[in-house]
């Protein structure tokens, strides 16, 4: 079937914009508008904020690339796409508050089509969204989880959204710590890939989880944004960003697909917090709140 990149296109340009407006209404400072062409094809749009009055650094990034031979990254779990021509365009956004008690937030909403002379294209969707907190809030956190199960539940009730959950789960997970990055929220990936998935069921999911962001974060960080802090609270947020970082360079797989398709690269690393620390070995004293992230939030659990 004909895909409509067009309608795809002006939802995701308008889900930048009302995402943008509604940040700096809260932050009280601009985004810096950056506007880019891709030499290989296509280009973009990054809206991004530096020590803003809320925000240490934050990005709502739109692309829209293509290319004649779909990157590694993306060949590795589909191999039978490989040489395919492609036409990949999203949203993605990360915030950083400089407030260690508002935690960090990523959001992803993205559409690919595969193409080769004399076969159907072949088309998918992806997205989700996940918080990483640095001193958690349990009524944050089933807050942001229940506006995910929303999100999900036309598309599925809640066996789909535990689904996207488990699989949230999985994918921010750091192997090599053997720790998940936060407390999760939704992922999914290659959805309309499968041939029998409709169109209408596969953007309307993704639209859905695009529409929720707001609503799963700005009530939690309007609660925690004047919450007092001090050096150790920022070791800490430093420290833990760290993972944030690690995560990004090694598993992320949209940050792979960017740097391998010819990417804008500071478009793509707008994602990296401004100020990070690496410790040799460290680790929470007992009965800390520090270890309580570890100990209560870092784990496997159903929030709603």
């Amino acid at each position: 079937m004909s895909i409509d990149l067009v309608t795809i296109k002006q939802y995701f340009t308008g889900l930048q914009a009302r995402i943008v407006s509604e940040l700096e209404a809260f932050d009280g400072l601009a985004f810096r508008a950056d506007g880019w062409e891709r030499p290989g094809g296509g280009g973009g749009l990054t809206r991004v904020i530096e020590d803003g009055q809320f925000f240490e650094r934050g990005g709502v990034n739109f692309s829209h690339v293509m290319g004649d031979g779909m990157p590694a990254s993306a060949t590795a779990h589909r191999p039978e796409l490989a040489g395919r021509r492609f036409e990949a365009m999203g949203v993605s956004l990360v915030l950083h508050p400089r407030n260690p008690y508002c935690p960090t937030v990523h959001m992803n909403v993205r559409c690919f089509v595969a193409l080769a002379e004399g076969k159907a294209p072949v088309w998918w969707f992806g997205g989700g969204m996940d918080l990483t907190p640095y001193y958690a809030n349990e009524d944050d956190v089933r807050h942001f989880h229940t506006v995910c199960r929303q999100a999900v539940l036309p598309f599925g009730g809640d066996a789909e959204h535990r689904r996207l959950k488990e699989w949230c789960d999985r994918y921010f997970f750091l192997k090599h710590r053997n720790e998940p990055r936060g407390v999760g929220g939704l992922f999914f990936d290659d959805l309309g890939a499968d041939g029998h998935t409709p169109f209408d069921t596969a953007f309307g999911l993704t639209r859905s989880v695009g529409d929720a962001f707001l609503d799963a974060y700005l009530p939690i960080v309007e609660r925690r944004r004047h919450d007092s802090y001090g050096e150790r609270e920022r070791e800490f947020q430093s420290y833990r960003r760290g993972r944030y970082v690690e995560f990004n360079l090694v598993f992320d797989r949209g940050t792979l697909f960017g740097l391998q398709s010819g990417g804008r690269t500071e478009s793509i690393l707008m994602s990296m917090p401004p100020v990070v620390h690496w410790r040799y070995d460290w680790h929470p004293e007992a009965g800390s709140p520090e270890a309580q992230l570890y100990e209560v939030f870092l784990q496997p659990r159903d929030w709603v």
